[in-house]
């Protein structure tokens, strides 16, 4: 296989950092993310842990680890840990508000569509996608779901791009079915 097949693959994600993770062009980003989302995993799922207590626990071991530097440091006559301003912008908060004014208003567009006006298309359409979701939400719990997304987005596109030929060329069964991938 030339880099002639693989760089449309490279190019369809967007050919950038996302891409080489992806595509296990960029090993330490891939291996860290595969690694990072495994133990994660690992640590909420299988271990019993849970979220609030793991960010409790690490920031207290932040804080312990900043106040035990801060004191040796004043007896060492060393320098202070490097700790950056921890100011939120008034710009900021102003942008995340306007961003989340849109959405809280176009849902409530939305329920005042379905409440008021009637539309029944519209109501189907949220009826249904509620349910969808909630019936894949009772096979999955949500970190196994993004778990299993990781492992897909690492597996899928490297596996499509080693057998991109075979998958395009045609063969009876995609002739039958009508898939027939051509090549651009």
């Amino acid at each position: 296989m030339g880099e002639s097949h693989r760089c449309p693959v490279h190019l369809a994600m967007g050919g950038g950092a996302a891409a080489d993770v992806l595509l296990w062009k960029n090993w330490f980003g891939s291996a860290a993310l595969l690694v990072g989302s495994t133990a994660l995993w690992l640590l909420f799922e299988r271990a019993g842990y849970n979220l609030l207590s793991f960010i409790s626990n690490v920031l207290l071991l932040l804080v312990v680890i900043l106040f035990f530097w801060a004191k040796s440091a004043l007896l060492l006559n060393r320098p202070l840990p490097p700790v950056p301003n921890l100011d939120i912008s008034e710009e900021s908060v102003v942008k995340a508000a306007d961003k989340m004014r849109v959405w809280v208003n176009r849902a409530l567009s939305i329920a005042h569509d379905i409440a008021i006006g009637g539309n029944l298309g519209l109501f189907v359409q949220v009826f249904l996608s509620s349910w969808v979701i909630s019936y894949i939400g009772g096979f999955f719990n949500f970190l196994t779901l993004a778990y299993i997304v990781v492992l897909l987005s690492l597996s899928l596109p490297v596996l499509f791009q080693c057998l991109q030929t075979m998958i395009r060329r045609p063969n009876r069964f995609s002739v039958l079915l009508g898939i027939y991938i051509p090549y651009h």
